[in-house]
């Protein structure tokens, strides 16, 4: 018979260092939180509603901000509610969907910037073949694409997780991850198929940069030609390197970390690692294309200046 666990209850003890300071943790965190979710949504407003922006590149930076506001009101919210509260506490299968909710978020995110690469390869390195490539019906396959996976992988290993039998519910974080979640399996529990299917999701998004280092390697070696190549990298592809770097910078540190990371650090410290990819791609994505991609700066000034008007 399939295990079933024991523990209905998981506590979050990652935020007791906190609770001295709240109030203004809680004041911070709502502010920013308010900050990343009204950037993004401007965003995906000012692309849905102007008709010139529905160009390839700009709906996906819409997916872009989409998943964004998806990832943070995954984690924001019930943090804001914890702060407050006397005991941290999350039901199993909240934390399985919270669980959830962060993997994909961060997938999506590493398929979307990969979707992106391909454009930007295609923009310029085919240019004469860009629009029949890049059809609409191309473009929604690539948008599925790019959601639909992440969805389907984390549901299996959602499902994985919730067949073994829990014997801890205390999770030394801030939110529930699933690495965490089988962590507190107990000793006779089979975690083997969970093992092996996280290492083959982690080769699956190693693939993703692998390939989006491919169409830069082809893209700078395209554009070192000729100068008009030259002007259209920096304006197109230099805000995608920024949001790819900081991204895969965070990722990276948050996995190593979770795998390899010393357990010896002040917990709020343990809690800035775990959740750096909440904090910076969702707050600097939509300030770097917004600043940087010429269409969306003058569409954000047109809507300032008139407003003023």
């Amino acid at each position: 018979m399939d295990n079933v666990s024991t523990v209905r209850i998981f506590f979050l003890t990652g935020i007791n260092e906190t609770m001295d300071y709240r109030i203004a943790i809680f004041s911070f965190t709502l502010l920013y939180y308010c900050v990343i979710f009204s950037l993004n949504s401007s965003l995906i407003l000012i692309i849905v509603l102007d008709e010139n922006l529905h160009e390839p590149m700009y709906i996906l930076l819409c997916s872009v901000c989409m998943n964004a506001l998806y990832g943070t009101t995954g984690f924001y919210p019930k943090f804001l509610l914890d702060v407050l509260s006397s005991s941290q506490e999350i039901s199993y299968e909240g934390c399985l969907l919270q669980a959830f909710v962060m993997y994909s978020f961060a997938c999506c995110e590493m398929s979307i910037l990969a979707v992106m690469a391909y454009d930007r390869y295609l923009a310029i390195c085919h240019p004469l073949h860009y629009h029949s490539f890049m059809s609409k019906r191309r473009l929604s396959q690539l948008v599925s694409f790019s959601w639909l996976t992440p969805f389907c992988i984390f549901s299996i290993s959602i499902l994985l997780t919730s067949r073994l039998e829990m014997c801890g519910s205390k999770i030394k974080k801030i939110l529930c991850v699933n690495w965490t979640i089988v962590q507190l399996a107990c000793s006779d529990s089979n975690t083997i198929s969970n093992n092996i299917f996280s290492y083959v999701t982690i080769l699956i998004y190693l693939c993703h940069g692998f390939f989006i280092i491919w169409t830069y390697m082809h893209l700078i070696k395209t554009c070192a030609r000729s100068k008009d190549d030259r002007v259209k990298f920096m304006q197109t592809c230099v805000p995608h390197l920024i949001s790819l770097f900081t991204f895969m910078v965070v990722i990276l540190f948050e996995l190593m970390y979770m795998r390899f990371g010393s357990k010896d650090l002040p917990q709020s410290l343990q809690n800035f690692i775990a959740i750096e990819f909440l904090l910076f791609p969702p707050m600097m994505n939509p300030l770097i294309y917004g600043f940087k991609l010429t269409k969306i700066r003058n569409r954000i000034l047109n809507l300032f200046f008139v407003g003023r008007q």
